[in-house]
């Protein structure tokens, strides 16, 4: 696709001005597919790539981070970083906090990625939207925090009151997490999803050829693929899940295992 190849040259650039120039450099917020891609390209490219920061007598000369301010964030930035920079000091990301009038009506995730994308603020300048039941905490890149600050004063006809803190200061809500023993024929992809979220085989085909389903980050469309103890798996739209374990076999020769969803 044309916006795809956009992105991956936008990508190579950054990396590249991190390389050559010796500086910090990121992109805007990245979707589950473009992360998908950036992460294959950044493999084939033998770029180190890493979902948090390594300890420092680890750094390569540059480093590339997924980065969305918390563990498990659903947009990150690909933020690169040569030797010299901590990604404590150089952290492109800022929290809004939304707080809503006492009394009024709950607000849903919709509602406030409305409002925000109504006033013009295009969706790779945002990340996650946490909501609470008093209001959101709302990451963004700080390069536009101040517009965010100055306009944005309601989600539909709520007032919010706003204010900015550091990603340190994130509210996280608890994740519900359940832990499912079940077995399967084999380990197939369709198969340990069928099973992580109640879906038929026949669903969870559809669902991976529709390109809605990742491991450990990555896009993947086929039914067959084999999935490993550890493995990470997400379904857009139905959430996470996680391959504690992979047991014996039963008794009609099924596969034990082990998920953990969230």
């Amino acid at each position: 696709m044309k916006e795809d190849n956009f992105l991956l040259g936008q990508i190579e650039d950054k990396i590249t001005q991190c390389e050559n120039k010796y500086i910090v450099t990121h992109t805007g917020f990245l979707d589950s597919h473009q992360q998908s891609l950036a992460r294959v390209y950044c493999r084939k490219a033998h770029i180190p790539v890493f979902d948090e920061e390594p300890a420092h007598e680890n750094f390569p000369p540059t480093r590339s981070i997924f980065y969305g301010g918390y563990e498990d964030a659903e947009r990150v930035v690909l933020i690169s970083l040569p030797d010299y920079a901590a990604l404590e000091d150089y952290d492109p990301l800022t929290v809004i906090r939304a707080v809503k009038a006492d009394g009024s009506r709950e607000l849903t995730h919709r509602d406030y990625l409305g409002s925000l994308v109504g006033l013009g603020i295009r969706r790779e300048l945002l990340g996650d939207i946490l909501v609470r039941e008093d209001g959101a905490d709302i990451i963004a890149l700080a390069d536009i925090a101040e517009f965010i600050l100055m306009n944005y004063y309601k989600a539909g006809r709520t007032n919010l009151s706003l204010s900015q803190h550091t990603i340190s200061e994130l509210i996280v809500p608890q994740q519900k997490r359940t832990t499912i023993t079940d077995t399967v024929a084999s380990l197939r992809l369709d198969s340990v999803i069928a099973s992580a979220f109640g879906l038929s085989r026949g669903k969870a085909a559809e669902a991976i050829g529709r390109g809605i389903v990742f491991v450990n980050h990555v896009e993947v469309t086929k039914p067959d693929f084999q999935v490993s103890e550890g493995d990470k798996l997400t379904l857009r739209g139905k959430g996470k899940a996680c391959l504690l374990e992979v047991g014996g076999r039963s008794r009609k020769d099924r596969q034990y295992i082990t998920i953990e969803k969230y």
